[in-house]
């Protein structure tokens, strides 16, 4: 599952780091075209509009892999490693419902809806654009599912929280000082 989430991981990245950087050279075609040329590209704006949704897409399924999306662990950190766990599990489970819904069955629906309209400058069904809406559900949810395997065996894919750390080290140093 690791080489899975690693190839998923690499072609996400490329993925949003090639929007990105078409985003840039996209920007900086604008602003020659306008200020130079005296004749702005309407295309190349519209495209980067898309072209962000894109990468922000692309963003979300990589921090869900990750399982770098913001949280606030002060609760739970209290609780011991079993509720901790089933805690992490239960946002996974919920992470997983939400793109299956929102994300697929919505995306899918929104797309096929936008198929019969056309983009203003580009000409192209605007559906074409909203298909990484569900790409990128079922990634979310793939990912999702890896994640809540990876709890359960007790390889927490999470990033070591700084904040929990000294939560254990402060319950530690005090329960050396009880005994003592």
């Amino acid at each position: 599952m690791k080489i899975l989430r690693n190839i998923l991981n690499k072609a996400l990245n490329i993925l949003a780091g090639a929007s990105l950087t078409a985003m840039v050279l996209l920007t900086c075609w604008q602003v020659f075209t306008r200020y130079i040329l005296n004749n702005p590209s309407t295309w190349s704006e519209e495209l980067v509009g898309y072209l962000f949704a894109w990468s922000s897409m692309f963003g979300a399924a990589v921090v869900s892999g990750e399982r770098g999306h913001m949280n606030i662990p002060v609760v739970i950190d209290r609780f011991g490693p079993a509720a901790r766990k089933g805690f992490n599990i239960f946002a996974e489970v919920i992470a997983l419902l939400f793109s299956a819904a929102i994300l697929v069955f919505g995306g899918v629906q929104i797309t096929d809806l936008a198929m019969g309209q056309m983009t203003s400058s580009l000409g192209v069904a605007v559906g074409v654009f909203y298909v990484v809406l569900p790409v990128c559900g079922a990634l979310i949810a793939l990912y999702s599912v890896l994640n809540i395997i990876d709890i359960a065996r007790g390889e927490d894919t999470g990033a070591p929280d700084e904040a929990a750390e000294a939560i254990a080290k402060a319950e530690a140093e005090a329960a050396e000082q009880k005994e003592a």
